[in-house]
């Protein structure tokens, strides 16, 4: 079914996926599609394609989305992301890319990354954990060069709302291997109706189990900048510093309307530690964390 003819939603809306695909070799690729409603109900469909390098940023008309959500599946133009893998047929705008991806079973939160924080009235924005870590198997070819994802591993999570918060923090990795983990953390001051606050969600899963912290929980952000983050949660502590960045320029929404500028690096090298009291759970650097910082304000 076609999403805008099947869809109540007026504007400002705006609705996105983030899929990162990862392989052992270091190649990395993301791509994002969504929709967007502005204030005066004019409809839009995007892309952005994100490399190591480089990002593209792509329109489609409204006509060229469809949207399943059981199972689910998004589908631009010739292109779909979904369950089961992402087919992808892309040729324009300076930007080829072909080829098939393979998707094992997800790993899903046994709850709502949100929590009650779903339920709040106004919210700028609503998180949402998709697959903390799949399989892939498949090739993609990015402007003639082959990318090869077998025994890669997967990402994805969404958003929605009217507008990205003004200033927020957000990082993102997955590794594998004997002590295969993954974790996201987002921090972001949140706009109320009246009054507001800064908040905090993250999911850490290692060794087969999963931490929880979360302003809802508890969570306490200790410090946070352009480079570092530290929350507190009981005695869990989650310390975060950005090592080595390479960032690209991708678009935000604001109202609806795609017309903020911010800077993601797909492939960052960032630091983790994760504390329960004073031992040490684990450590981990990963040259391929996804790192993103901004502080405009907008509203």
């Amino acid at each position: 079914m076609g999403f805008f003819r099947g869809t109540n939603k007026t504007g400002p809306y705006f609705e996105g996926w983030y899929f990162k695909h990862q392989n052992p070799q270091g190649q990395t690729l993301a791509l994002i599609p969504a929709f967007h409603i502005d204030r005066e109900s004019r409809r839009t469909v995007s892309l952005q394609v994100i490399s190591r390098d480089q990002a593209w940023w792509l329109e489609y008309p409204e006509t060229q989305l469809q949207i399943s959500r059981q199972p689910f599946q998004v589908q631009i133009g010739r292109s779909s992301f979904g369950s089961q893998g992402i087919d992808l047929h892309i040729q324009r705008d300076g930007l080829s890319l072909c080829g098939a991806l393979h998707y094992g079973p997800f790993t899903a939160l046994q709850s709502d990354i949100m929590g009650p924080f779903r339920f709040f009235p106004g919210m700028q924005c609503s998180h949402g954990v998709i697959s903390m870590g799949h399989s892939l198997s498949g090739t993609l070819e990015l402007n003639g060069e082959c990318l090869d994802f077998s025994n890669g591993i997967g990402y994805i999570e969404t958003d929605r709302g009217r507008s990205f918060p003004g200033r927020y923090l957000w990082t993102q990795c997955v590794w594998g291997g004997r002590e295969r983990g993954s974790l996201m953390l987002a921090i972001a001051t949140i706009p109320l109706p009246v009054g507001g606050f800064t908040g905090c969600i993250c999911s850490v899963l290692y060794r087969g189990q999963e931490y929880r912290l979360a302003t809802y929980r508890g969570a306490r952000i200790a410090a946070w900048s352009p480079s570092s983050a530290v929350i507190h949660q009981g005695k869990y502590r989650l310390e975060v510093e950005l090592l080595n960045e390479r960032r690209q320029a991708l678009r935000a929404p604001v109202e609806g309307r795609m017309e903020r500028t911010i800077h993601e690096s797909l492939c960052a090298e960032v630091g983790y530690r994760f504390w329960y009291e004073n031992n040490l759970l684990f450590q981990h650097t990963d040259p391929n964390a996804s790192f993103e910082y901004s502080s405009a304000e907008f509203e």
